[in-house]
């Protein structure tokens, strides 16, 4: 029974978490009437909790292997409650810059449930699973709606003391429906970011998270003031269309692990890609605001869709070394909320409009679309690679005149020569001498006409012992039907 509510109860942890995260950045409109916020710092107030927030990401996502998800659940809502209260007693811009570094704990909790849920599913459920946690960032889209709305009736201040409530009821479900006997995983850190720092593939699905999550992050964060200063809009509903896009990610981040399931992710990513691309440059025109609407929709969906596409890969790469792989990953999304808004800001500054910076993450996102088709036919080399090297019959690869071009290590077992005896040279050294030249004329005779030949034949192995074999030889040809190289397999059936 505790075993099955770990997805229902983790889920809602990190709606909990998600919602303190952007308290400053949605009661802002209503903190900055009684603070003064410079407005030249007013990115920096606002994007300070998703610094922790996503450095955190790796220790709590390694933790989360060592002492299971209850305890860090626990642990982070407890550690919560004391930058909430700060929050709600500030009255100077220090105070909120202060109290909203460690609101960043909220945010951090992500890497605890990617990290736990799996150890519950199959791994065909991976996408599925880890999509239906990310719905927890609708956390943010619940501040974002109704923190406001409930902040015009009774102040911001009563307000953000509200989630000192809920804080401590999760506490309470937490220390009660919590698997106490998640299995746990104790391999060192050192050990761990060792196992996975050289592995390019981390590399990459970090810098398609700081995209996809990082993008969702900086919306929540950018939305609300952008369009109250700029489309003169009223504070709540701003405040109801940011929330809006926020659903929508939510929503598309479960169907992005779903079709991760069920289709080829990298392929996913491929799309994912190429709307954040035309998306952002539409951005980028400071369009009307319909336009302006479809372009933020088609981020949310790309931002939602990517988001689930890539913790459904993170399992299938780096199974050994989950907690820190999602925790590196995870952290590089946060951060990839924290950039974009102080850029905006910066650049907003220097020229008046925002147009630069979304040319610019245009850019990143085909730069992006390069990479991951990049990644997608170095996977199907890898793939024919391990096909090669570890199938059981020996094989040789010649040019059209005949020299060796490789040899898998089967070829070796079998006949004794290393790769570096044999390349550049003719197979003819492996030649017995029991087949006449009319043999070797009739095999490439049919070679030519047929595009194989295969039969049985004597060949000799280095220290000159005799063996029958079974030998496949194929043609392959280039767009023009030419023959460019000859592939021979071989095994040996002396015994047979």
């Amino acid at each position: 029974m505790i075993k099955k509510m770990q997805l229902p109860l983790q889920t809602l942890n990190l709606i909990l978490g998600f919602m303190v995260w952007v308290i400053i950045s949605s009661l802002m409109p209503f903190i900055s009437e009684d603070i003064s916020i410079p407005p030249g710092k007013l990115a920096m107030v606002t994007a300070i909790p998703v610094v922790l927030g996503s450095i955190l990401r790796i220790p709590l996502g390694y933790y989360a292997n060592i002492l299971g998800a209850r305890i860090i659940f626990m642990t982070s809502f407890i550690l919560l409650l004391f930058p909430v209260y700060f929050i709600s007693e500030a009255s100077t811009m220090t105070h909120l810059i202060i109290g909203g570094t460690f609101l960043g704990v909220g945010g951090a909790v992500f890497s605890v449930g990617v990290t736990s849920l799996p150890k519950y599913f199959p791994k065909e459920k991976h996408g599925l699973v880890n999509g239906v946690y990310g719905i927890g960032n609708i956390g943010t889209a619940v501040t974002t709606f109704s923190a406001p709305f409930v902040a015009a009736q009774i102040g911001w201040s009563p307000t953000v003391k509200m989630y000192l409530i809920l804080l401590l009821i999760f506490i309470a479900l937490n220390f009660f429906f919590g698997d106490r006997h998640e299995p746990k995983m104790k391999t060192p850190i050192i050990e761990q970011i060792k196992g996975v720092a050289k592995n390019e593939k981390l590399w990459l699905f970090s810098l398609f998270y700081f995209i996809t999550f990082g993008s969702f992050v900086a919306f929540t964060i950018y939305l609300p003031n952008f369009l109250v200063s700029n489309f003169g809009l009223e504070k709540v509903d701003a405040g109801m269309r940011t929330a809006g896009f926020i659903a929508v990610a939510t929503f598309f981040r479960p169907v992005g692990g779903w079709l991760g399931d069920k289709f080829q992710p990298l392929f996913l990513l491929i799309g994912t890609f190429s709307i954040y691309t035309v998306a952002a440059i539409i951005l980028a025109f400071m369009p009307s605001m319909g336009l302006y609407t479809a372009g933020c929709l088609a981020i949310a969906v790309s931002a939602g869709i990517g988001n689930g596409v890539i913790f459904k890969l993170m399992p299938l790469y780096f199974n050994k070394q989950a907690g820190i792989a999602n925790g590196i990953v995870s952290m590089m999304g946060g951060l990839g909320g924290f950039f974009p808004p102080i850029m905006l800001s910066l650049i907003y500054s220097v020229t008046g409009q925002y147009s630069i910076g979304f040319m610019l993450l245009s850019q990143v996102a085909l730069a992006s679309l390069v990479l991951v088709v990049w990644l997608y036919y170095q996977d199907r080399l890898a793939l024919t690679s391990e096909v090669f090297n570890s199938t059981g019959q020996g094989i040789l690869v010649t040019d059209v005149s005949g020299l060796i071009k490789t040899v898998n290590p089967a070829f070796t077992k079998l006949t004794g020569f290393t790769e570096e005896e044999v390349l550049g040279k003719q197979p003819s050294i492996l030649k017995s001498g029991r087949q006449s030249k009319d043999f070797y004329n009739g095999m490439w005779s049919e070679i030519r006409a047929k595009g194989m030949w295969q039969g049985e034949i004597w060949n000799r192995r280095k220290n000159g012992e005799e063996y029958l074999q079974w030998l496949n030889i194929s043609a392959v040809k280039d767009e023009t039907g030419e023959d460019v190289r000859y592939v021979g397999t071989f095994s040996d059936i002396t015994q047979k």
